[in-house]
């Protein structure tokens, strides 16, 4: 067949016979490049098969209709929901809808079986987003599961169009999927502009071509919050105090469980979310600023912060506190104020000023016992990610006149250095991004050595964390943090934490299960270490009960959201149960959502 020059419309359709992958970054618009192709196969009255394991078929038809679906006669658009009950949410079979799992290779090839047999025609679009999320679970063996199931169903005349990312595995794994499929594009986005490589194409001459895209908005932070959760949380987190917003099990908790979280996440996209995070843990602490001028959100801190906010202003006008932390001098007097205290207190690191190699707008800092290290050391790459972007927000938040200021790693006890220690500047810093960015090697190396401190735990009761000084818990501010701001983030974050704790839940169900551990045994083990970590305060009958949850109270102190909202904690739980009992659990119950605890039912 002649090759022809390439053309949008054209890569646009996908020929018969033929698997087309689409690969690129996180955010390269390969998922909205695959609904058009959808749509123009919804145009051309081709019957559609939809693969969905990132977001629910609802959630793919309601992007559909906004891009101008209408209604479509029975059959013509179906799906397999490989997404639902992954991460331990209510999936139901309908005539269009069929229910499987993404880390089960053999459902996905049955269900997509069972509706081609259904659909009984050839010049089927199955369109399958995306690869990424089975890959993760099940590794190379995506491979093979693309030759028997979807080279195979392209070849019996329909076509397919696979999704996969880019630097979410290993490159070779990547290279093996490019060598299946029948042609390959390449997706990547800088600024408002889309670049589409065509590697191969059964039709089209290897080409690229640069479209013009609405470039996304900028993330905003938001914080529409209970006065009442976040008046006591400030109490404790200010004062240090055990018991505040959670009166039973206290404010403090083992890093662990968050740290279990952010990694299992970060799986998903390791260049993006750790940079995004910077910037919301940066935003966060900017917020000072707000604070000050806002008498509602004064209202909820202690009076002592109160005074500090409402006089801050004056004193600055009147040279007693500096209108910048441009000096020495200057940022010596502000860390005798938060957060040079509250680092501590919050249990997140030690910290301490090094005003020997400070000068004027570059001030040097080192950490000693920082949480987010705890168990990394010697990784290879630079870890903290709470205490050093909260600093650079706070100096924003605090100077008269507003500078962005950023922080970079100069050591870390992820690089094998014996304590954190990085640089403070106004503006930009050299470097930073690629400090932030993660390798997925990297990130896997990360989630292995965590599976292997909690298997320790589970068999063995090693320690999973201990801290000379600052001891094994941390503050539930710095919890949050490590968990992210899903709130913010966006449904892809939300989507990573559902997937990441499936991943995390199956991977700890299975090591149990091989070790020689009964079911019953090995469910109770797992809950003993959540109240361990405390969690919230766990417990378990014909339902799981979660009172003082910390994942859900991150939502109450973070937005006014009022839906369920443990969104790691139940892919997790439903990823241990179906590993080691063949059971889901979907959450019924949660404290965002107005319950007195968070509850899931298992089935």
């Amino acid at each position: 067949m002649e090759k022809r020059g390439l053309s949008l419309t054209e890569i646009h359709e996908v020929p018969r016979e033929s698997l087309i992958l689409l690969a690129g970054p996180p955010g390269a618009g390969k998922s909205t490049f695959c609904h058009q192709m959808v749509l123009n196969g919804i145009a051309s009255e081709r019957p559609i098969i939809f693969v969905t394991t990132e977001q629910s078929p609802d959630g793919v038809t309601g992007v559909l209709r906004e891009k101008g679906m209408g209604e479509n006669p029975p059959g013509a658009l179906s799906f397999v929901d490989a997404f639902t009950e992954t991460v331990g949410l209510t999936c139901s079979s309908s005539p269009d809808t069929i229910c499987a799992n993404c880390a089960d290779l053999n459902s996905l090839s049955m269900a997509t079986t069972k509706l081609q047999e259904k659909v009984g025609q050839k010049g089927i679009l199955l369109a399958f987003d995306s690869l990424t999320s089975p890959y993760l679970f099940c590794g190379a063996e995506i491979t093979r599961f693309m030759r028997l199931l979807l080279s195979k169903f392209a070849a019996e005349g329909n076509s397919v169009v696979a999704l996969v990312d880019e630097g979410c595995g290993k490159s070779e794994d990547l290279v093996a999927m490019m060598s299946i499929a029948d042609g390959v594009i390449k997706l990547e986005t800088e600024g408002n502009r889309q670049r589409l490589n065509v590697v191969k194409h059964p039709k089209v001459m290897p080409s690229t071509i640069e479209v013009r895209i609405e470039p996304k908005p900028p993330m905003e932070w938001t914080m529409r919050y209970d006065p009442t959760v976040v008046r006591q949380f400030i109490k404790s987190w200010y004062r240090g105090d055990e018991m505040g917003i959670r009166g039973e099990v206290g404010d403090f908790l083992n890093p662990f469980w968050p740290n279990l979280s952010h990694w299992s996440g970060m799986l998903w996209d390791p260049k993006g979310f750790p940079t995004m995070i910077y910037e919301l843990n940066k935003a966060e602490a900017a917020l000072a600023r707000e604070i000050r001028q806002s008498r509602e959100m004064r209202s909820i801190y202690p009076l002592q912060m109160r005074l500090l906010m409402i006089t801050m202003p004056a004193f600055q006008s009147l040279g007693l506190l500096p209108k910048s932390l441009s000096k020495v001098k200057d940022v010596k007097k502000f860390l005798k104020f938060p957060p040079g205290r509250l680092t501590e207190m919050e249990r997140s690191g030690i910290l301490e000023y090094l005003e020997d190699i400070s000068q004027d707008d570059e001030h040097h800092f080192r950490i000693y016992e920082n949480s987010d290290c705890l168990g990394f050391e010697n990784i290879g790459v630079p870890i903290a990610s709470h205490i050093p972007s909260n600093l650079a927000g706070f100096c924003k938040g605090i100077e008269q006149v507003e500078r962005d200021w950023n922080a970079i790693e100069t050591k870390c006890v992820g690089l094998g250095d014996p304590y954190c220690e990085f640089k403070l500047v106004p503006g930009e810093i050299g470097g930073l991004r690629e400090s932030l960015e993660k390798d997925s090697s990297v990130v896997e190396k990360i989630h292995k050595r965590m599976m292997e401190r909690l298997m320790g735990f589970l068999l063995e009761g090693k320690p999973l964390v201990e801290r000379p000084r600052l001891g094994r818990e941390v503050h539930l501010h710095v919890a949050m943090h490590a968990m992210g701001f899903p709130h913010v983030a966006g449904e892809r974050y939300r989507m990573a934490q559902r997937m990441g704790g499936a991943k995390s839940g199956k991977e700890v169900g299975d090591r149990l299960i091989h070790a020689g551990i009964k079911e019953d045994e090995a469910i109770k083990r797992v809950i003993d270490f959540m109240n361990y970590c405390k969690v919230g305060k766990v417990s378990m009958g014909e339902t799981i009960r979660i009172r003082e949850n910390c994942e859900s109270l991150r939502t109450k102190f973070f937005t006014a959201m009022e839906e369920p909202s443990c969104y790691f904690t139940t892919g997790f739980l439903n990823g241990l149960f179906s590993a080691v009992k063949k059971q889901h659990v979907r959450e019924i119950k949660c404290i965002t959502a107005g319950a007195p605890y968070c509850e899931w039912e298992i089935v």
